[in-house]
């Protein structure tokens, strides 16, 4: 005569028989977390942004209202939003035209130890700290750094000077020049922009490359007819990483370029320094908007395929 299942070992039985619920059950303690951390904030955020803060006494108090998002229609207050996304969308540029030659290389001419050296090459920078990365910045872009010592031994330093001097780019120097705290985004978020880029043209059939070259295609007809059209959803994805994360960076913007505050700044000032926390969640909720109207429009074109 059989005996009867423990309890234990029936219920092992049953989530052996239905795979999903065990998935379910596996999934349910990261997710709870990450919707009562994540979620959780962005809600208190959300809904803090219609209270009212009263200027005269610092207080914030639970009257509905809508002025914080009239305030964000102040000019001083869309000239930091004009801000953030320009840089971002200029860091985002400047990171696919840098990646796509390195991703393209990865993918189809590095072999062997090569290969190896460059997803190391380019993963390394990924294992540093992200304050010792820009803290180090602050050292080479200094005058007398690094980068100045190179400009002045081959002779650069008029160039250097001509381009510190142009409008919204230059500076008193390059580490409080805009043009320096474009050169720090670029490098700290370059690599979030090579990886996707390489995932996708590791996709390219090399077969549609040969078959173009047989149908008379030149390398660059080859390059902009089939290359580029099936890499870009990685270019796109990439892009999602390296403007979101300028879009919210408030450390950088400190540490270099001229005086302006960015969002992360404004959203840091308004909730660390003056205590006006509706203010900053307002101010939150900009980058929120842009960036689900970013995804939406980013898995349109097919870059979460490339993830």
């Amino acid at each position: 005569m059989n005996r009867p299942l423990s309890l234990p070992a029936r219920l092992v039985d049953a989530l052996w028989q239905r795979p999903h619920l065990w998935l379910l059950l596996l999934l349910l303690p990261p997710l709870a977390w990450f919707g009562v951390v994540y979620f959780g904030s962005l809600a208190t955020l959300l809904v803090q942004s219609f209270f009212t803060f009263d200027d005269f006494t610092m207080n914030v108090s639970t009257v509905l209202t809508l002025d914080n998002y009239r305030a964000l229609l102040v000019p001083a207050n869309l000239d930091v939003i004009t801000r953030t996304v320009s840089m971002a969308a200029a860091v985002t540029v400047a990171s696919a035209v840098m990646a796509f030659p390195l991703a393209y290389y990865m993918a189809h001419h590095a072999r062997g130890w090569r290969k190896g050296f460059f997803y190391v090459a380019v993963m390394l920078p990924m294992w540093a700290s992200y304050i010792v990365k820009a803290y180090s910045w602050t050292v080479i872009l200094a005058k007398g750094g690094l980068v100045y010592w190179f400009y002045r031994t081959f002779g650069l330093s008029g160039f250097v000077d001509w381009l510190l001097a142009l409008p919204g780019i230059g500076g008193d120097s390059l580490s409080t020049s805009n043009l320096g705290r474009f050169t720090v985004f670029t490098y700290i978020w370059l690599p979030f922009m090579i990886l996707p880029i390489q995932a996708a043209l590791e996709r390219v059939p090399t077969s549609l490359v040969q078959a173009a070259a047989d149908l008379g295609a030149t390398p660059a007809q080859a390059f902009r007819t089939v290359i580029l059209p099936l890499a870009f959803p990685g270019v796109v994805a990439g892009s999602i990483f390296t403007f979101s994360l300028t879009l919210g960076d408030y450390i950088i913007p400190q540490l270099f370029g001229p005086s302006g505050l960015y969002i992360g700044t404004m959203v840091y000032t308004m909730q660390g320094s003056i205590g006006n926390i509706p203010m900053a969640g307002a101010f939150t909720v900009v980058p929120v908007v842009i960036l689900a109207v970013y995804l939406t429009i980013a898995k349109r074109l097919g870059a979460f395929d490339a993830l």
